[in-house]
Parts: structure tokens; C-alpha cells; sequence
């Protein structure tokens, strides 16, 4: 049943019950009255009724039914014993069916003498009867009393008649009104008809629907604003499942090639020498040569999968307090040693000397950030070609300031459709996927992924005079105070 349906039918119920309800009460309130009116009948014909009845009794007048006034009231005459000695004469009853008469017995007239004031209702002597309504006269000087009554069958026509008229225009006006209800809660309904379309369109796939913009102080403009919230964020939430599996898609088949490559080498290498091709020892050590290159290749890159892997795992950091001064001083150390043809320079943000640059995070991990950055700078630099390490602090919005450490090359630089990507997995900016630079594509995916977990963020920028900067931007964490020097202080 559609709730259009119930309410009408719950409001059509609720009239109904206040007719009937009103119907019985008008009813009883109406029977109340018409009996009082009978007990006023009879008090004001009580004389009339005793003079009438005595005189007929005593032979002085006799009554004629048919003319005579009275012959509406029944009334006898009855000695202590209560046995019946005269009954007033009244009109025969149509097709000669037997009179009806109150049914009067001892008890009833007990009654009737503990208070001779009062009234009371008694069943009739023939089926289908309304009942009587009697009243007694004691007789003074006597052991004789006086029964007297009034039917009560027009109070129970007009009463039944009352009541199906209440009954009969109730119930044509609760069809009327059910009608009229049925209509307006069509209208009324109709904004959660539509919703309910929308909700069938977005069911069939449709994510994009939305449902209709109502008055936020109704309940429909209420639930239409938090049914489009949700609709949002299922759509967003979709979408990102959709774009996480195409990049694992992606992923998957990047790392599928990766490991290919070196794996077909060793095994072009291994078959070459069990068909005897390697016979010569110069020949086989070249053979060997790039076995173990491949093999190191391969291990690099399962190495730096397990690595990314761990950091979409979003395992706990060991932060600690850390200067990227001191990063970035190992760095250009590390790199004077292991290529001493590369002139590297430390120096500040703005050109000068270098800066303290303190933040907080995980040393290991950061220090392999700045060992990926100067790998990838060394890697795509032409020989001899000079690398700064910029480090320092620089302000951003909201007065709140970065840490930042910098690695300014001077090669070819990246071009802006590359310069969108390089932070993606297994992404080269040489789509011939060659791999003399020993490359795996995932070292800029590792450094954009640690930098993320510490709250920080790793931006690719030119460097002024031509190359590529990459810079990892960290909250700044202002260092504790260092007690050997206030103690100095």
C-alpha cells in the first residue's frame, strides 16, 4: 500500500470513527431527552389519567377509546397483590394483532412504590416492542394503586431515524472529504514522486542525476539535500574506485613489463649458453656482466615495489625532530665523492647561504627522498653539468611556513606534458621504454608518496637558465630551545 493510500485511508478511518462516536452520543443524548419529555407527559396527565380511570372503574363515566384523548396511555388498576382489576379501555390494534402492554410485575411496582415520583422503563408484552415507560399512583384510603404509561416507540423512531441521518451524512461527507484528501495529498506527495524517480534513474546506473532542489525548511527540501550529498559522494566514491583500478590495471601491467625485460635477458642469456654460444671466456663474461646487471635491475625493482607497497599500507612513521640542512649537507657530500666530475654547490632558498630548515618525520625515509631526487637529477643531466642544493624556509599562507629542501639541475628540463606525470608509477617521460639510464620509473612515485606521509607535498618547477627543480615542501617545526646554549646565555 503507497502511503498516499494509507494516509487517506488512515484519515477517512479516523472520521469514521468520530461519526460513529458522535452518532452514539447523539443518540444517547437524544433518547435522554425524548424520555424526559414522557416523564413530563405523564406527571402532567397523572390527574387526568386517576380521574378518568376511577370514574370509568366506578361506572359514573365510561371512557371511549376512540374519541377519547388518553387512549395514547395505557393504564389498570391493581390490588396489593398486585393482580389487575381494571385496565383502561384503548383502540384495537390494526388486523387484530394483540395490544402491547407494558410488562408490570411485583418487583416492578415495588420499585415503582419506593418512589411514586419517578419513572421507569419496562419491556413490552409483545416481540419487536420499544418498551413503556410507567409511573404509579397510590391511591389514598386504599390498598389499591394506579398503573400508568406511554410508549416508548416514538422515542426509539426518532432516535433511529436521528441516528442514520448522522450515520448516512457522515458517511457522505467522509467520502467527499476522502476525496478531496486523496487529491491534495497527490499534490502534497508529489515532490517524493519525483524523488522516487530519481532514485529509479540513479538505481539504473545513472550517477549523475540529482534530485530536485526544495525549500530547506520542509521535510522534502531537507531530504532532497542529504539524498544529493550522499549522491555525491557515492559519484566521487565511484569515480575513485574506477580510477584506482585503471591505474592498478595500469600498475599491474607496468610492473609485468618491468620484470620482463630483465627476465628475458637472463633467460635469452641462460638458453645462449646451454646451446654452447658462450664458449669464448670474453664472451662469457659479458655474458655474466649482464646477467647480474638484469638480476640487480630486477631487484631494485622488486625492492622499490615492496617500498611503495609498505607506503600505501600508510604504516606509522618514526618521526622525530630533523634539520633538512643536515639532509641536504650528506647529500651534496655523497655526491662529490661518488661523481666527482658533478660540481655541487650547497646554498640557501634565495641564492645565499644555505638555511636551518627544522621540521619533524622519519629520518630513514626522508634521506631516501633526497637520495632518489639527486639520483634522478644525476641520471637525466648531461656530464659535468653543475647541481644546487637549495634548503631554507619559505612562508605560505595563513602565516604558516614550509621547511624546504631543493635540487636545481641545469640539463634539458621536462617538458610541461611530462611535467604532469613524472610523479607517476612506472612513468618515463621516453615512451620507447629503453632502460640504459637503469631506471625502474618508481623512484619520483616512491618520493611523491613519502612526502604525502609526512604531510608535505613534492613540486616540480624550471630552473631559471634551463633544467627541472624539484623541491619537497614540510611543515615547519620550530626546534626546541637547546639547553647547553641558554646555560651559555
Amino acid at each position: 500500500m503507497s502511503l498516499r493510500t494509507k494516509l487517506v485511508a488512515l484519515m477517512s478511518s479516523l472520521m469514521i470513527l468520530g461519526i460513529v462516536v458522535t452518532a452514539v452520543g447523539s443518540a444517547q443524548s437524544l433518547r435522554l431527552m425524548l424520555t424526559a419529555q414522557l416523564d413530563t407527559d405523564l406527571r402532567s396527565n397523572s390527574a387526568t389519567i386517576t380521574a378518568t380511570m376511577l370514574n370509568d372503574y366506578a361506572g359514573i363515566a365510561n371512557i371511549n377509546p376512540k374519541s377519547n384523548g388518553l387512549a395514547r396511555f395505557y393504564g389498570d388498576l391493581r390490588n396489593e397483590s398486585a393482580e389487575i382489576l381494571y385496565t383502561m379501555p384503548r383502540r384495537a390494534a390494526p388486523d387484530n394483532k394483540p395490544l402491547d402492554a407494558p410488562a408490570v410485575d411485583a418487583q416492578v411496582i415495588e420499585r415503582l412504590r419506593e418512589d411514586p415520583a419517578a419513572s421507569l422503563s419496562v419491556p413490552g408484552s409483545t416481540l419487536g416492542s420499544a418498551g413503556w415507560r410507567v409511573r404509579i399512583v397510590d391511591l389514598p384510603r386504599t390498598d389499591y394503586d394506579l398503573i400508568y404509561a406511554l410508549p416508548m416507540t416514538s422515542v426509539q423512531d426518532t432516535v433511529t431515524k436521528a441516528t442514520m441521518l448522522v450515520m448516512s451524512t457522515g458517511m457522505l461527507a467522509t467520502l467527499l472529504m476522502s476525496m478531496i484528501a486523496y487529491g491534495i495529498t497527490t499534490r502534497a506527495l508529489l515532490p517524493l514522486l519525483r524523488v522516487e524517480r530519481t532514485a529509479a534513474a540513479i538505481a539504473a546506473g545513472d550517477l549523475s542525476r540529482r534530485v530536485e532542489d526544495y525549500p530547506p525548511e520542509t521535510e522534502v527540501g531537507r531530504l532532497s539535500r542529504s539524498l544529493n550529498a550522499m549522491l555525491a559522494h557515492i559519484e566521487h566514491a565511484f569515480r575513485g574506485r574506477a580510477a584506482s583500478e585503471r591505474k592498478m590495471r595500469r600498475f599491474v601491467q607496468d610492473a609485468s613489463h618491468e620484470l620482463r625485460t630483465p627476465l628475458v635477458t637472463i633467460q635469452g642469456y641462460s638458453e645462449f649458453y646451454r646451446q654452447g654460444g658462450l664458449n669464448d671466456p670474453e664472451m662469457l663474461r659479458t655474458a655474466m656482466g649482464r646477467i647480474e646487471a638484469e638480476s640487480k635491475r630486477m631487484a631494485q625493482l622488486v625492492e622499490d615495489l615492496l617500498t611503495l607497497a609498505r607506503l600505501d599500507e600508510q604504516r606509522p612513521l618514526d618521526r622525530k625532530p630533523i634539520d633538512l640542512l643536515l639532509l641536504a649537507g650528506d647529500a651534496a657530500e655523497d655526491t662529490r665523492v661518488n661523481a666527482v666530475n658533478r660540481k655541487v654547490r650547497l646554498i640557501g632558498l634565495d641564492g645565499g647561504a644555505p638555511q636551518p630548515a627544522p621540521t619533524s618525520g622519519d629520518e630513514a625515509r626522508l634521506r631516501q627522498v633526497v637520495a632518489n631526487l639527486m639520483t634522478n637529477a644525476l641520471r637525466y643531466t648531461p656530464e659535468g653539468s653543475d647541481i644546487e642544493i637549495a634548503v631554507g624556509v619559505k612562508p605560505v599562507i595563513d602565516g604558516r611556513s614550509d621547511a624546504v629542501l631543493e635540487i636545481r639541475d641545469h640539463g634539458p628540463g621536462i617538458s610541461e606534458e611530462d611535467a604532469g606525470r613524472v610523479f607517476e608509477r612506472f612513468y618515463r617521460a621516453d615512451s620507447s621504454r629503453q632502460r640504459e639510464t637503469g631506471g625502474t620509473g618508481l623512484g619520483l612515485a616512491i618520493v611523491a608518496a613519502i612526502a604525502a606521509q609526512h604531510d608535505g607535498s613534492i613540486r616540480l618547477s624550471e630552473t631559471p637558465g634551463g633544467g627541472a627543480t624539484m623541491s619537497i615542501h614540510l611543515p615547519y617545526v620550530k626546534p626546541e630551545d637547546d639547553p647547553a646554549e641558554d646555560e651559555d646565555d
